[in-house]
């Protein structure tokens, strides 16, 4: 639990610094817009010149209160850290600029590290609340991906932004809310890849055993029979990580050279030892 949580403040922190340094650096110093609180804030800044660091942490506040029912306990914990460290930073950073020629540069590496940011938090199991807390609760109940509900939910601020900016740059926003929405859904599911193994052997036992007192993951035993032979036979079905994939094949051929194995990719896993869904 210790080590699980000090894993979540780092990904939460870095997550929070790389947000903010993305919005500072990039977004704003090319005057260009962003989506949700954050996005809003933008147009407090470019309209009123209110600092992002205190509207964002005031918006953010008040939606935390509104939609904290629908987050677990520890989600809404995280994501208030993450609030805080976000507008912290955005404060500490707030003279970063990067200028350069080409506002495609800007366009892409802010939506980066934007996306970036926010995929470390929400692996962490936190929110940047806003639109995240809305399309963290389209998951939990449309089971749609967060990654893309949040585009959407981003994309209905940019369409108030073209009050505070042209529509070349709110087209380039767009194009940078799509770049960070691929960068987030790919951290959010690629950094945690999950294998599924079926396992056909003569030895199933062995290699359940082998499986769940060395790798640590429960088997499944399915009843299958061959078409050709008309035998029944078992089926081994085990989820692991991507990390353990090498190691369990091996020690399957250690105990049946002839088993045949195939592979397959896994999208989610819930339950059973793996993360669970907030």
């Amino acid at each position: 639990m210790k080590n699980r949580l000090l894993r979540d403040m780092i990904l939460i922190l870095v997550g929070s610094f790389l947000f903010a340094t993305g919005v500072n650096a990039f977004i704003i110093s090319a005057n260009l817009g962003e989506g949700g609180v954050t996005g809003v804030s933008l147009i407090l800044l470019y309209a009123f010149d209110i600092s992002p660091a205190w509207s964002t942490f005031i918006l953010n506040a008040i939606l935390i209160a509104a939609g904290y029912k629908f987050l677990s306990k520890r989600s809404t914990i995280y994501t208030i850290i993450a609030v805080i460290a976000i507008s912290v930073f955005l404060g500490l950073t707030g003279s970063w600029v990067v200028h350069t020629n080409e506002i495609l540069i800007n366009t892409i590496f802010g939506g980066f590290m934007v996306g970036l940011g926010i995929g470390l938090i929400v692996l962490s199991g936190g929110t940047t609340a806003g639109t995240t807390i809305l399309a963290r609760i389209a998951h939990k109940y449309l089971d749609v991906n967060t990654s893309y509900a949040l585009l959407f939910f981003d994309l209905i601020v940019v369409m108030f932004s073209l009050t505070v900016m042209p529509l070349e740059k709110a087209l380039l926003t767009v194009i940078s809310l799509y770049v960070g929405t691929k960068v987030m859904d790919f951290v959010i599911e690629g950094l945690n890849p999950k294998k599924a193994v079926t396992i056909i052997s003569q030895n199933p036992d062995q290699i359940a055993k082998m499986i769940d007192e060395q790798i640590g993951r429960g088997c499944t035993i399915l009843n299958g029979r061959g078409y050709y032979s008309k035998k029944d036979t078992d089926v081994l079905y085990v989820v692991i990580a991507k990390t353990q994939l090498s190691r369990t094949k091996r020690m399957i051929r250690k105990f049946d050279e002839n088993a045949f194995v195939v592979v397959h990719d896994v999208r989610d896993v819930l339950g059973n030892g793996f993360l669970v869904d907030d």
